[in-house]
């Protein structure tokens, strides 16, 4: 879908949708609007429940008097801010998008937000439709061009273009790359998707196999050897600043079985989302080197298949880490905090970085703990853990910081190796963390849990169903706080 800015004025076609704040009452072009269909807007406020409240819609078909041929009221509530303004874009989209409309107007009286509420439509408005190929033109979406009204056209279009068109373009790398079934992206065909990058300027780095032995990252290695699809590591470094990197690390499964820790059947079709934490890596790369950020970023994500076989990893074994660790292997299924543990110890050594954080769709205790709203947040570092709960709040991908503690780090012993990659089912996502934090040192580091937040099966105003791209603006904001300002 098209986003476009224009200043404020009536279509002579398509659909024409009106904000109104918390109340009802109509006003400006809402209200020139409402006196040339004599009143017929206000009418229908007074026969529904339709109040102005933040993201409420009501539909008024080809009312007389106006050439549009439908009315959309959208809410806005009572305080119209940046957030929001997302929302009621991406509200508008839903709302028109299997309507039969193929353009809408959209005005927007207040200047300084209508880039956000073209950023929220443009969000909505991702599909993945490439494996479908019987869809009655009924079923696919009209909606090929939103014009939003707004008295500041010139600097919501530039706000747009210079940042608004990168993000939604970021964000649905992300989500295509974990949307995609687990046949067609593996770790070969994912390490070459992410060589797209370097036309923006990103360097590209693919470790094969031969060189992930030759590293000694075998606990990355033990995941993937039950795979005929060999392992990548893929190395994205984009240096527009000098001085330490920021280091973001991304769990890349491309697809979990749980290995010979087998998981149920039922839903384990989902289990190509498993490489979300990598997928946010990727996008939050692309917005970074898309706006020519002023940091120094290196991206680092290491991209395994999870299968049960006659060579796959046993419970039982005990592998030694990149950072000379010892790990005795409990639990197959415990395979995402063994790819981070050789990418964390490798990126600290080898780029010496200001901060790391990762990400990863790593316990189902934390959708235990927190559903799908939040993502939970542990870090060593408490500037760290500050800056990524304000990206958090500035981009709506919400964090909630977990506690970090000796008591938790027992749960791990091993009576014949360093360490255990499972504690108990107790604080399954906190012990996780404990274990990761063995591999980083005195780095400032936070570990980000997204396994709630990676997928969803409700859609949400600038969200649709399916793979949401979580982390990629919120890694973006990130560095445009704290190595751009």
């Amino acid at each position: 879908m098209k986003v476009s800015f224009a200043s404020p004025a009536l279509p002579r076609s398509g659909a024409l949708v009106l904000t109104v704040a918390k109340g009802g009452t109509l006003d400006g072009l809402a209200a020139e609007a409402d006196n040339a269909a004599s009143g017929a807007l206000s009418r229908a406020i007074a026969a529904s429940r339709f109040d102005g409240g933040a993201k409420a819609t009501l539909e008024i078909m080809a009312p007389a008097g106006l050439d549009a041929e439908r009315v959309l009221l959208v809410g806005v509530g009572e305080t119209l801010d940046l957030r929001l303004a997302e929302d009621v874009g991406g509200t508008v989209y839903s709302a028109l998008a299997g309507s039969g409309s193929e353009s809408a107007v959209l005005v927007w009286p207040q200047a300084g937000s209508g880039a956000a509420a073209g950023l929220g439509a443009a969000l909505a408005a991702y599909r993945f439709d490439k494996y479908r190929t019987r869809m009655e033109d009924k079923d696919k979406p009209a909606l090929a061009e939103l014009v939003i009204g707004t008295p500041d056209a010139g600097s919501a279009r530039r706000s747009f273009e210079e940042d608004g068109a990168r993000i939604v373009d970021a964000v649905g790398f992300a989500r295509d790359f974990v949307t995609e079934p687990g046949n067609v992206l593996y770790p070969e065909t994912y390490a070459e998707g992410l060589r797209e990058l370097a036309a923006l300027g990103v360097s590209v780095e693919v470790l094969d196999r031969a060189a992930l032995e030759e590293l000694k990252m075998a606990t990355l290695l033990g995941v993937a050897q039950g795979s005929a699809r060999e392992a990548r590591v893929v190395v994205m470094r984009w240096q527009g600043a000098e001085g330490p990197p920021m280091a973001l690390v991304g769990k890349g499964v491309t697809f979990d079985t749980g290995g010979i820790s087998i998981k149920p059947s039922g839903g384990m079709e989902e289990m190509k989302w498993d490489m979300g934490g990598s997928a946010a890596v990727a996008g939050a790369m692309k917005a970074i080197a898309g706006r020519k950020a002023a940091a120094n970023v290196v991206g680092i994500v290491g991209l395994v298949e999870n299968m049960p076989s006659a060579t796959a990893q046993r419970p039982g074994d005990v592998v030694t880490s990149y950072s000379g660790q010892t790990v005795e292997v409990i639990n197959t299924d415990a395979e995402g905090r063994l790819v981070l543990a050789d990418l964390l110890a490798y990126v600290i050594e080898r780029y010496e970085p200001r901060a790391v954080v990762d990400l990863a769709t790593l316990t189902g205790a934390m959708v235990m703990a927190l559903a799908h709203e939040y993502a939970g947040m542990f870090s060593n570092d408490d500037a760290l853990a500050k800056a990524l709960l304000a990206a958090g709040e500035a981009v709506d991908e919400k964090l909630w910081r977990f506690p970090l503690h000796d008591a938790y780090d027992k749960m791990l012993e091993s009576h014949i190796a360093d360490m255990k990659n499972i504690g108990p089912r107790e604080a399954g996502a906190i012990s996780a963390a404990q274990f990761l934090k063995r591999f980083v040192g005195e780095t400032p580091w936070a570990h980000l849990d997204i396994a709630g937040t990676a997928w969803t099966d409700k859609a949400r105003p600038t969200v649709p169903k399916g793979a949401t791209g979580y982390g990629v603006r919120l890694l973006d904001r990130l560095v445009r706080d704290v190595c751009e300002s």
